[in-house]
C-alpha cells in the first residue's frame, strides 16, 4: 500500500522554498542556479518537484513556459510550525516540553539563545497570568 502524500515539505522542497523565500518570485532557471550553488541538480528534477509542490499548495505559478514565475505560498513561519508540530507529535509523543528539554540539554544553544528562551518564557508566563486574571 502506498504511503499517503505528506503536506509537509520534504528536504528537497525545503531547499526550493528557501530560495523562493530569499529571492521572491523566480523563474525555474534562477531557482536551479541558486540550488546549484550548493549541489548539482537537474532542471527537470526541479521542475518536477515544483509541480508536486504546486499540488501540495506550497508554491504558485504565474505564467507559462520559460516565462513562468514561481512563488512560495506557504510562509517560512507556517512551514516551521507544521514541521515542528509533526516532530513534537511523532518523536516526543506530543510533549513540547520534552523537545525544549532536548534542545537545552543537548548543549547546542548558546548563552545568548538560552537568554532569549528565558525572556520568551517570561513573556508567555505574564501573558497566561494576564489572561487568567481577565477571566476571573
Amino acid at each position: 500500500m502506498a504511503r499517503p502524500a505528506s503536506l509537509h515539505p520534504t528536504d528537497g522542497e525545503l531547499e526550493i522554498l528557501h530560495v523562493l523565500w530569499a529571492d521572491g518570485p523566480s523563474a525555474l532557471s534562477a531557482i536551479c542556479d541558486q540550488l546549484r550553488a550548493h549541489r548539482e541538480v537537474a532542471t527537470t528534477t526541479v521542475a518536477t518537484m515544483l509541480r508536486i509542490m504546486l499540488g501540495k499548495r506550497l508554491v504558485a505559478r504565474k505564467g507559462a513556459g520559460r516565462a513562468a514565475r514561481w512563488t512560495a505560498v506557504v510562509t517560512h513561519q507556517a512551514a516551521a510550525h507544521g514541521m515542528v508540530s509533526k516532530l513534537v507529535d511523532h518523536v516526543f509523543d506530543g510533549a513540547a516540553d520534552r523537545l525544549a528539554a532536548h534542545l537545552v540539554e543537548g548543549g547546542r544553544l548558546s548563552e545568548k539563545q538560552l537568554a532569549e528562551l528565558r525572556k520568551l518564557i517570561g513573556q508567555q508566563t505574564k501573558l497566561k497570568r494576564a489572561k487568567k486574571g481577565a477571566r476571573r
